[in-house]
């Protein structure tokens, strides 16, 4: 008898009281509420870029080292997608464990030409691209990579592509002849202002005295070697 009261008294205390009812607390939590539309469009537009960041790093490191590792079929069947991605910006050697110094110093100069209204042919005076690199060197405490070996480095590809000659017959010839025009374009027209429409470089190499080479005697010193490239025709660089 007194096990079925009790049962009673516990169903009677559960329905009921100031409580809240059990079923419909259920209810009221069963759906998580939503987020307004900006805060969606924002998740789903930050989840897209991290995704997309995360495939343009993997077909680089992929195409980078297609680039680097030896020839095999597949560097072989798409070594036009490789070049295109990898010159001029993403270029890479083996150099950290072979190095190779530099056994000359350069001097690359360049001067520009322009056309009056009367037909004249006007040329600026050479002016030196490699004395400001230097000078961008030598009085920064932290120099820039790109100061030091941009016109270093345009005009060994351009060198390697061209050889002897200064004609383009590959792609790579092509896109390297117009890199080193832009940079010395760009430059001109920062460091001399006026407007011009013709480019020409010229590059003065010094070989670098071996060690020693002042006690050498009579020795006599490798002359300076000096190459003189055609005039380039660029888009007008205004006042």
């Amino acid at each position: 008898m007194s096990s079925g009261i009790d049962a009673a008294d516990v169903k009677e205390i559960q329905h009921s009281g100031p409580g809240p009812d059990v079923q419909e607390f259920h209810d009221a939590t069963a759906a998580p509420p939503k987020l307004p539309t900006g805060a969606r469009f924002l998740r789903t537009g930050l989840c897209t870029v991290v995704v997309l960041c995360l495939v343009a790093s993997v077909v680089h490191v992929l195409l980078v080292f297609l680039h680097v590792a030896p020839a095999n079929t597949v560097s072989k069947r798409f070594s036009s997608q490789i070049n295109a991605w990898v010159f001029p910006f993403f270029e890479q050697n083996w150099r950290l464990f072979a190095p190779d110094p530099e056994s000359v110093n350069r001097q690359i100069l360049a001067r520009t030409a322009r056309t009056d209204s009367n037909g004249s042919f006007e040329v600026s005076p050479w002016f030196d691209l490699t004395a400001v690199d230097g000078s961008a060197v030598e009085h920064h405490v932290f120099p820039s990579h790109t100061a030091q070996n941009m016109l270093r480095r345009a005009w060994s590809g351009y060198v390697d592509s061209h050889g002897g000659d200064d004609s383009a017959r590959t792609e790579r010839a092509v896109m390297m002849r117009k890199y080193l025009t832009n940079i010395a374009a760009d430059r001109l027209a920062a460091q001399q202002g006026g407007t011009f429409d013709f480019v020409q470089l010229r590059a003065v190499t010094l070989p670098v005295a071996a060690p020693g080479s002042s006690s050498a005697g009579d020795r006599p010193k490798k002359p300076a070697e000096s190459r003189l490239l055609p005039w380039w025709k660029v888009p007008r660089h205004a006042e």
